[in-house]
């Protein structure tokens, strides 16, 4: 199930979703399994600028429709009513997502290349790695963002306990947010509301928005060594990365994987998009946790980006690449954001949501430690 150079994760615990604060089970390794007989695919390259006339959305540029094979009635169970998103301007869509694997894969930045990036946390699809492409994204892997509904691809540097090993988060939550349509602002200001196009994929943080680090019920701020030493065990420690929400239109990627995307207000300030980036996504942010124990040494806590002398969490970023069942993504756009509603754990906010899978089930496991030297590279 989980490809070469990767390090699984065996979970078991009790479900919880993650909160919006901001916004026992044993490790295995997984062995080097048998090469197949099938050549590994190509690796996908930096798209050219595509002119707007492709398919389906405002922009009308996205990669044509994958199917995924997926009975996407099977995974899904009827919801009660969803609640308006009330005072905030945003309709909102969250889930919670269980790890999956570590590996020193990055198939945005190092697409083809097994083992060329530092070592990476990943969420959602099981099956990524250096290889992946949106074609095998959508009909490959199972999933731990709550079902195979949902096969994209979240990564972030993994944090590590400056003992030899690597930290498994307790859970990640994803959030995805934006103004509805019909909401005036965006006309006004110019901006065109649009659905995440297919085939999207890029880096964010680590470029000017910095991530936010806090430990439950305690301090919060940008400097993570300020706040990891207000921590005490038996706390969570978190970060919240936040991404862009603005698109050029043009491009699903960009040769520094950032550039065709860009956050509202800039450069002049302000809150719309800029003239150059004028669609305007659903906000992703990024929640991860990790759980603090008695015995631990936060001081010596840093990300595998920042191994290069910086400040532990200054470099911290996350990468994501879409591979939503398109009618599943088409349904909480159409719902939660654009009817402007509050909606959770899955909920579609049209009286389904998706059905837990056997991973969605086990959050919040017992904290485990990874060594580094059992990753293979």
């Amino acid at each position: 199930m989980f490809a070469l150079g990767v390090a699984a994760i065996s979970l078991t615990g009790c479900s919880v979703e993650g909160p919006e604060t901001t916004s026992g089970g044993e490790l295995v390794v997984a062995p080097t399994p048998t090469p197949s007989s099938a050549p590994a695919p190509s690796p996908t390259p930096t798209p050219a600028p595509v002119p707007p006339s492709a398919t389906l959305g405002s922009s009308n540029v996205q990669m044509a429709k994958v199917a995924s094979g997926i009975d996407v009635n099977s995974m899904l169970r009827p919801a009660g009513d969803t609640s308006d998103a009330g005072a905030d301007a945003l309709g909102a869509f969250r889930f919670a997502c269980v790890p999956s694997h570590f590996s020193y894969d990055d198939p945005i930045v190092h697409p083809g290349k097994p083992g060329a990036a530092h070592l990476h946390m990943f969420f959602g699809n099981t099956g990524t790695d250096a290889f992946s492409t949106y074609e095998s994204l959508r009909k490959t892997g199972k999933s731990t963002c709550v079902n195979e509904l949902n096969r994209s691809a979240y990564w972030m540097p993994a944090l590590l306990d400056g003992k030899g090993s690597a930290i498994v988060p307790s859970h990640l939550t994803v959030y995805y947010k934006r103004r509805p349509k019909s909401d005036p602002w965006l006309s006004a200001e110019g901006d065109i509301p649009d659905i995440l196009p297919r085939g999207l994929r890029y880096v964010f943080g680590d470029d000017g928005v910095k991530p936010t680090f806090g430990c439950e019920g305690g301090p919060q701020g940008h400097s993570m060594p300020d706040v990891l030493s207000q921590c005490s065990p038996g706390s969570k420690f978190y970060a919240v990365i936040p991404s862009p929400q603005c698109w050029d239109g043009y491009n699903l990627d960009s040769p520094d994987h950032r550039s065709h995307m860009k956050y509202q207000g800039s450069p002049a300030g302000g809150e719309s998009c800029p003239a150059s980036h004028p669609y305007h996504l659903g906000r992703l942010t990024l929640t991860v946790k990790w759980d603090i124990e008695v015995g631990d040494s936060p001081s010596l806590w840093r990300f595998s980006s920042d191994m290069d002398g910086r400040e532990p969490g200054s470099s911290l970023h996350a990468d994501w690449f879409g591979a939503w069942e398109d009618g599943v993504l088409e349904a909480w756009h159409d719902n939660c954001i654009d009817k402007h509603l509050s909606c959770n754990s899955g909920n579609l906010g049209n009286g389904s949501k998706m059905a837990w899978n056997e991973f969605y089930d086990r959050l919040d496991a017992p904290r485990q430690l990874v060594s580094l030297s059992s990753i293979p590279r």
